[in-house]
């Protein structure tokens, strides 16, 4: 039986929280169930394209309230934002089944209260907002502990908790102790048939590739600080250093990832990134708005991506699909930089593009990447990357066949393990095993009814269960 299917989330931009919630609508739209997403923000020129071609139903009701004071109380405001989001929600989507609420937990009570019970809460957690700020002030302690409190009061009303790795998974147990419920696993997924349908073409980066030439090494992420970005501009330095004139010559680092100029740490971050490549002696060569490129005409090779040998370092900012998928075709790794990342998408595009990657040796790459045989994970440090990116240019320069042995192992495991059927067919049992008009539907003796502790608390005290 369908059910009606509503998703909450604060800002639909582009990047890995929301391409997981696209996923998941998709998922389970494709499952035959009626799916909206309700969101506070969602730009139709920054966005990913099921939001905005009709595939899947977007409203956006919030987004007349600030986002910040002076730059302060993003918190506060997010909570605000949500708040009249999930009104807009519970008005306008009659009768809906599930809701679920992704980041922001602060709704959960509201959505309760609105739905008298009736609708099943489903709460997806990246990781704990708690533990994602710093408190070196007073002041900021101050201001986050009823938000810290609130976080975890409202998180353990939801009917059952959904975490994107174990990593994640184990640490919300630390930070929320006082709840009772054992997360399901439920690991992002890439949509294999968009990737393999995606149309391969540089859309404005002027890139001739009858005569490229260029060893490119590919980073997919945002422009923001606690991506280490750092460290592949540090290890491409050395990488540099390392090899023959010739080879120095075709050596390319491209940064690409979700860029928001109403951001301001995206906006500084370019700019520090931009330094810091400077003062390691590195060229920085084209910095393309992708959007803007790819709906404008062709840019002159002279001024593309990788036509400049001083150019070592490019930077594309909030890419289009096609300029993913060319990037991804003509890199010849994938770098994933963050420390302690809850899981990242970033590893799963460049293993299904067969393509080595090199991630850091903590959180959620570690449930992704096997070291040695789809890529390398190494500590956050320049000179293991170094080593990491040598043996890999080593190998497509003079092994061919290692290489691309390295390249189909990744590409084989996202197909068995990551690939959306498995993320749909997952979290299509969670929303059914929770939906009282499903129970009803079905004769499960475990429906959920009101004033019962939902399942995922009554199976508190066994094994925590990790679904793929």
């Amino acid at each position: 039986m369908a059910l009606r299917v509503g998703f909450l989330h604060p800002d639909l931009g582009i990047g890995g929280a929301e391409r997981l919630v696209v996923d998941a609508a998709l998922g389970l739209k494709n499952k035959g169930h009626d799916v909206c997403i309700y969101t506070a923000h969602h730009d139709p020129e920054h966005c990913f394209q099921e939001t905005k071609d009709g595939t899947l139903r977007v409203q956006v009701h919030g987004d007349w309230m600030p986002r910040h004071i002076f730059q302060h109380f993003f918190v506060v405001f997010a909570i605000l934002r949500s708040f009249w989001t999930s009104i807009a929600l519970v008005l306008f989507e009659r009768q809906i089944d599930v809701i679920v609420v992704d980041q922001v937990s602060a709704t959960i009570p509201l959505l309760r209260l609105l739905t008298l019970g009736r609708t099943r809460i489903v709460f997806y957690c990246h990781f704990p907002d708690k533990l994602q700020t710093s408190r070196n002030t007073f002041i900021k302690r101050l201001y986050r502990m009823p938000i810290d409190w609130w976080e975890e009061v409202t998180t353990g009303m939801a009917h059952t908790v959904v975490v994107n790795s174990k990593f994640t998974g184990k640490t919300f147990s630390g930070a929320f102790p006082s709840i009772q419920i054992i997360p399901d696993v439920l690991y992002p997924a890439l949509n294999l048939t968009n990737y393999d349908a995606a149309p391969v073409g540089d859309e404005g980066l002027g890139v001739d590739v009858s005569n490229d030439k260029s060893i490119m090494f590919l980073s997919f992420n945002r422009f923001e600080r606690k991506k280490d970005l750092k460290l592949a501009l540090d290890a491409f330095a050395l990488l540099r250093q390392s090899v023959s004139p010739a080879i120095r010559d075709r050596l390319r680092l491209v940064l690409a990832g979700g860029y928001d100029h109403r951001v301001r740490e995206n906006v500084e971050h370019l700019e520090e990134l931009k330094t810091m490549a400077g003062d390691l002696g590195l060229g920085v060569g084209t910095v393309i708005n992708g959007r803007e490129a790819g709906a404008s005409s062709p840019r002159p090779v002279a001024d593309g991506l990788l036509s400049s040998k001083d150019g070592s370092v490019s930077f594309v900012l909030s890419f289009t699909e096609g300029q993913r998928a060319f990037l991804l075709r003509h890199c010849v790794a994938m770098l994933y930089t963050p420390s302690n990342e809850h899981f990242g998408i970033g590893p799963l595009e460049g293993m299904y593009a067969s393509k080595p990657v090199i991630a850091v040796n903590l959180g959620g790459p570690l449930e992704s990447v096997v070291d040695g045989v789809t890529g390398y994970l190494r500590p956050p440090e320049a000179r293991p990357w170094f080593q990491a990116m040598e043996a890999i240019l080593q190998a497509y320069l003079n092994d061919k066949k290692a290489y691309e042995a390295m390249g189909r192992a990744g590409r084989s495991r996202v197909s068995n393990t990551f690939s959306l059927e498995c993320f749909a067919s997952t979290l299509d049992r969670i929303v059914r095993g929770l939906s009282p008009t499903e129970g009803e539907a079905t004769g499960a003796e475990n429906t959920p009814k009101q004033g019962d502790q939902p399942p995922a608390r009554r199976r508190a005290t066994k094994n925590a269960r990790s679904e793929l």
